[in-house]
């Protein structure tokens, strides 16, 4: 795929089964943290909010979702694969025939945004 221009073009660029959880992992960013900016980064779809945020990206198989280091409780870890998910220490795998765990993307998101606001207010 050529480097799209935004996250529309990206999403309609991915494979078919690809699609309809980036559209969900979108969904969920957009309402989680309402002001968090939409773009491209990395080549991949990624958001900001004082900074980092998280994104997502297409694979073969699966679809990745990208997060910070710290913002995944380790209990939170261990149900997500208990439940099958493959996670790495930034990333969250959801295969195709996986649903989106949102509870815990809204949880990674929260937590990363108090984070961000917390950097900001101290400067």
């Amino acid at each position: 795929m050529k480097k799209p221009e935004n996250v529309d073009l990206y999403i309609a660029g991915s494979a078919m089964e690809a699609r309809p959880i980036m559209e969900e992992l979108r969904e969920i960013i957009r309402s989680t943290v309402p002001e968090a900016e939409e773009g491209i980064s990395w080549g991949v779809p990624y958001y900001k909010y004082y900074g980092e945020l998280g994104g997502f990206d297409a694979a073969k198989n699966h679809v990745s979702f990208g997060f910070d280091a710290g913002t995944l409780e380790d209990k939170d870890r261990e149900m997500l694969e208990k439940k099958g998910y493959k996670l790495g220490k930034m990333t969250l795998q959801i295969r195709f025939d996986q649903k989106v765990p949102a509870a815990a993307i809204k949880k990674i998101l929260k937590t990363k945004a108090g984070i961000n606001e917390a950097k900001k207010a101290m400067k």
